[in-house]
């Protein structure tokens, strides 16, 4: 039953990251904490938003296929590291939504004080080193952040957002993506007004 609901709601989320065009074709991967050492992962060529069972599949942390008969997501170990570093971590979306990937693709973090949303929630989207998708190396680069991070930018990749739940991770992706559109936007307009460190003060205030 717990399965059925992990996949459930991966197929549930990818089709609203789809339709928000979070995961345009078959770019991206997802994956859900399944028991204490499992992780349920999309497959190898699959496509978040038209996803189906058997396209989901059960891996161990060493990256084995536990079940299922396709293969893994190419980018498995990557959701590997973030779940051995994060135990209050149970989803991740890697997604190339549009405006975050515009801002990877410049290397260039999101770390402006803009927006209250967006420090209280994120502090910063900061941005990983480019390592050649799929491979140990950008595990390494994008690894740095996974422990104070919940929401990371990928160099001329794309972006990985990670929750507890997974409503969490995928309302972070929406709320960054809306973020790296508006300052986008204020680029266009000569620049953000950016808020002062006592507006910061307070607003991180709201925290405790």
């Amino acid at each position: 039953m717990e399965l059925k609901r992990l996949k459930d709601e991966l197929i549930q989320y990818g089709k609203l990251a789809g339709q928000k065009n979070f995961t345009p074709g078959i770019s991206g991967n997802m994956s859900a904490r399944y028991g204490e050492d499992k992780i349920l992962i999309t497959s190898s060529g699959s496509a978040n938003e038209y996803l189906e069972d058997d396209e989901l599949v059960v891996i161990d942390f060493a990256g084995n296929l536990i079940e299922g008969s396709k293969k893994p997501s190419s980018e498995k170990m990557l959701h590997v590291e973030y779940y051995k570093q994060r135990p209050d971590i149970n989803y991740i979306l890697h997604m190339h939504s549009p405006y975050l990937s515009t801002f990877a693709a410049c290397k260039t973090a999101l770390d402006e004080p803009i927006m209250p949303e967006n420090i209280f929630y994120f502090g910063k989207i900061p941005l990983a080193e480019y390592g050649l998708p799929s491979s140990e190396d950008l595990v390494l680069k994008t690894a740095k952040y996974f422990k104070d991070y919940n929401v990371i930018l990928m160099a001329n990749h794309g972006m990985i957002s990670a929750g507890k739940t997974i409503k969490e991770a995928y309302l972070n992706l929406e709320l960054a993506e809306s973020y790296a559109q508006v300052v986008l936007q204020t680029k266009l307009l000569g620049g953000a007004s950016l808020l002062t460190e006592k507006e910061i003060e307070e607003i991180n205030s709201l925290k405790k």
